[in-house]
């Protein structure tokens, strides 16, 4: 009997025993229990497969690790910051109601990246204004900026805005008769990392169509468990997530900041669309979708990991939001885009290793179904232990096959905890790592509610919705609250703190 014939069997087995002692005559007690012994078995299999799923992951990241295939090299920050880039290299940046950072974030980068074969476009909707100002300070009167106004009212959506930006592109490409040879994307709140772009550069240069660095949040002032919860997220998925899928040969999803297209990709992605722009409009990932296309047009796709002299990561960091409902409403665009609009519009070619790494990708709101009966589970236990112990119920027994779904989900539990800690720990220090392992709950809710969201939201826009630019509000830059020059010599970025609200 192979092993899915024999959890088959158990299931049934344990239905058919406890069916079997159904009776109408039962109170709301015994009722409660069936319920829950049935949410027990439910939720016990689909925590399993999730955490083999994920265990699957942690494996082959050992496997790589120890086999010498994957590794995290140390390079030379200020090197890398003072390399002369291989060709022209244009940076976009979309921008709606962003006057609150983009000074600061255009000031920070041009000081950053010297290289004179840079050219900085920031997209700015025409109504409005402030951003326009802020702007202009930020750039200082520096050469390598350009302002591009978009010719219509924003929000649009941030793909819209990037295609408004790849538009300027050509026609300063037509006027100078010298083409770029990469396009670097960020956001408006970002802080760049000095090596970040020649190291960028460097993976387009030997011939890589789409190079991503990690991306790593900065903590934010007192203990604000909304806000950190992101850092453990990242340092897990930029740290063994993203390194596995470039290290099997999968797509790589962009995060939409701190990676690089090669001229000749993006020239592939505007074939494949009427409008002959590099962006689907009413796209609401189309960072996501970014590595996705490019991999599926046969371009080569690398993530690019290491850390300075200085044992700092060369990532993009910034603050994220740390309101509920700014987090609540960001991941629910993310789940929305990736899980559920992006079913529709990347589908699942690419072979087995493709089909598993998209599917791990749209689990989202599945994960949140499943978090959400767990939770259910643990109240309705609580309260039925109460009714036991107060002899208003009898506890129903549990087979051997339930006994051992639950030791096995307690030690993939146990497994999981380890890994987030280590992770979490070599960013930020063994402080936070603890405190990722207390976050567990406030995250899993998050994604409960995110989840729950994403499907109303994906109902809506089948009924007709249009889909506009729901972004995140920024209110301050980390380089207007870190030492003047971030990458100075010093212990570590770990105590570095930002506002309590970004």
């Amino acid at each position: 009997m192979s092993v899915l014939e024999s959890v088959v069997s158990s299931f049934a087995g344990s239905w058919i025993g406890l069916s079997s002692g159904l009776s109408l005559e039962w109170n709301l007690w015994q009722w409660l229990a069936v319920f829950q012994h049935e949410l027990l078995l439910f939720a016990g299999v689909f925590f399993l497969i999730g955490a083999l799923d994920d265990a699957a992951v942690d494996l082959l990241w050992l496997w790589q690790r120890f086999t010498g295939r994957i590794s995290t090299p140390f390079v030379e920050r200020r090197k890398l910051q003072q390399r002369d880039l291989h060709a022209n290299t244009a940076i976009f940046v979309p921008a709606w109601q962003e006057d609150q950072v983009i000074g600061a974030t255009i000031e920070h980068m041009l000081q950053s990246w010297p290289q004179a074969d840079l050219r900085l476009y920031i997209g700015i909707y025409r109504n409005d204004p402030a951003t326009m100002e802020a702007a202009m300070r930020g750039a200082r009167g520096d050469a390598r900026l350009r302002l591009v106004i978009h010719d219509r009212h924003g929000p649009s959506t941030k793909a819209d805005c990037l295609n408004r930006l790849y538009d300027a592109l050509c026609a300063d490409e037509a006027r100078s008769g010298h083409r770029f040879a990469s396009v670097v994307f960020h956001d408006a709140e970002d802080m760049v990392d000095p090596g970040g772009l020649g190291l960028l550069d460097w993976a387009i240069a030997k011939g890589a169509d789409f190079a991503q660095l990690p991306v790593e949040p900065l903590p934010q002032c007192g203990r604000d468990w909304l806000s950190a919860h992101y850092c453990e997220e990242f340092a897990e998925a930029h740290g063994k997530g993203m390194v596995v899928r470039s290290a099997v040969g999968a797509a790589l999803p962009a995060a939409g900041v701190g990676c690089a297209v090669s001229r000749k990709a993006l020239d592939q992605l505007c074939t494949k669309r009427a409008d002959n722009s590099p962006f689907e409009r009413e796209s609401l990932t189309e960072d996501y979708e970014l590595g996705l296309s490019i991999f599926e047009n046969g371009g080569r796709c690398e993530f690019v990991r290491a850390r300075g002299d200085d044992d700092l990561l060369i990532a993009t960091r910034a603050y994220f939001p740390s309101r509920l409902d700014q987090i609540v409403r960001q991941k629910t665009r993310w789940v929305h885009g990736i899980s559920l609009q992006g079913w529709d519009r990347t589908g699942w070619s690419g072979g087995l290793i493709e089909s598993w790494m998209r599917a791990r990708d749209r689990r989202g709101p599945f994960t949140a179904l499943v978090l959400l009966l767990g939770y259910t589970l643990l109240i309705l236990t609580t309260v039925l232990w109460g009714a036991a112990s107060a002899g208003w119920v009898e506890p129903t027994p549990l087979s051997p096959f339930l006994i051992g779904l639950l030791f096995a989900n307690l030690g993939f539990f146990a497994w999981r905890v380890v890994w987030r800690f280590a992770f979490t720990a070599r960013n930020y220090g063994w402080v936070e790592g603890v405190f990722a392992v207390l976050r567990i709950p406030v995250t899993n809710v998050i994604s409960i509610m995110a989840g729950w969201r994403a499907m109303v939201a994906y109902a809506r826009t089948l009924l007709g919705e249009t889909i506009k630019w729901d972004k995140t509000q920024h209110l301050e830059h980390p380089s207007n609250l870190t030492p003047k020059d971030p990458f100075a010599p010093r212990n570590s970025h770990r105590a570095q703190t930002g506002p309590v609200r970004a």
